[in-house]
């Protein structure tokens, strides 16, 4: 072995030594290590629910917010037929003149978004943060006219993953990453 050869295995060898030292002291040293992304959430702030789930894990209300008889029961029963839970149907105290209204709490960010998938994603999405339950209250409004098909959902689910999670409401924090 020549002289040149050695020097290069042996500074080769140094670099390494000292580039895995600086790796394991920075990852011992972390201050953030162990540290939940909600932990720096403000006092009062919900911490949300942004995941995706699957149709039968959801549970909706279906509300007619419009004047024609039997729309919240016709939207009920397309939602069992797609294996989504609905706890209660009836007629809403107030109108909507758009498709739908959503009205839902922290705990149900993530399903609200999958419901609106539904509608194609054109309902209007109410966040309350004061709520505590983990269901998504539909108001079926008068601009409404079918929930989407199946492919049609399939492409709104497909549209709101690559836009990777919802996006946060307002005054509210992201789950613990830990």
């Amino acid at each position: 072995m020549t002289f040149a050869r050695v020097r290069a295995i042996v500074i080769a060898s140094i670099l390494l030594i000292l580039t895995l030292t600086v790796t394991t002291y920075a990852l011992l040293n972390d201050s953030q290590r162990g540290r939940a992304v909600g932990a720096q959430c403000p006092a009062g702030w919900p911490t949300v629910d942004l995941t995706f789930k699957q149709n039968d894990e959801l549970k909706v209300k279906v509300w007619n917010a419009t004047d024609r008889p039997g729309l919240a029961d016709a939207v009920a029963t397309d939602f069992t037929h797609r294996t989504v839970r609905v706890l209660a149907e009836g007629n809403a105290k107030i109108a909507v003149d758009g498709v739908a209204l959503l009205r839902y709490g922290p705990a149900a960010v993530g399903d609200a978004h999958v419901i609106g998938a539904y509608f194609l994603n054109t309902a209007e999405m109410g966040y309350e943060a004061t709520r505590t339950d983990d269901v998504v209250d539909v108001l079926v409004g008068n601009e409404f006219k079918q929930l989407a098909t199946q492919t049609e959902f399939s492409v709104s689910i497909a549209e709101l993953a690559a836009a990777g999670q919802p996006t946060l409401p307002p005054r509210s924090c992201e789950p613990s990453k830990t």
